[in-house]
């Protein structure tokens, strides 16, 4: 059998077609498209907060919407199933109070680069990870160490 171009082309189509599903697909949305559950929690995380958008994400088959804030000047995304439940809270801190030992990780993560900002990763309530974007030799990453500073060897 032989394969021609257009034969590959549509077999790497196809292929895209069918995995793409399974990533998460993050969609801008209006306020207007939110659930009226998740709008009641949106309605108190913003009393005193700028509203920065919204987003619905389709992850392991359930849809998820975001609202991305600031509050005081620093930036909050907060992650909430259809019912108006709180899956996942993304939180920037000032490094200056960080636990010892993750700034101390943190900064030894930076040393070749720079520290832009590091967030709290909260799910179910409870602080798992916290995430540093970090700028080195122009490229952008993002590193994550759990509460007692050592790095993850998984993204939380």
């Amino acid at each position: 059998m032989t394969i021609s171009p257009s034969n590959s082309i549509a077999a790497v189509f196809l292929l895209l077609t069918v995995s793409t599903p399974v990533l998460g697909q993050e969609k801008k949305i209006d306020r207007s498209e939110l659930p009226p559950a998740v709008e009641k929690v949106v309605a108190a995380l913003s009393q005193g907060a700028t509203i920065r958008g919204f987003s619905q994400e389709k992850e392991n088959g359930r849809i998820l919407y975001e609202i991305e804030l600031m509050v005081a000047g620093r930036t909050k995304d907060v992650l909430m199933d259809g019912e108006g439940s709180v899956v996942e809270v993304e939180e920037e801190v000032a490094v200056e109070s960080l636990p010892p030992a993750v700034r101390t990780a943190l900064q030894a993560e930076s040393e070749k680069g720079k520290l832009l900002k590091v967030e709290t990763l909260t799910k179910g309530g409870k602080l798992v990870a916290y995430e540093a974007h970090l700028l080195t030799n122009g490229k952008k990453s993002e590193v994550q160490v759990g509460p007692d500073g050592k790095r993850l060897d998984h993204e939380e």
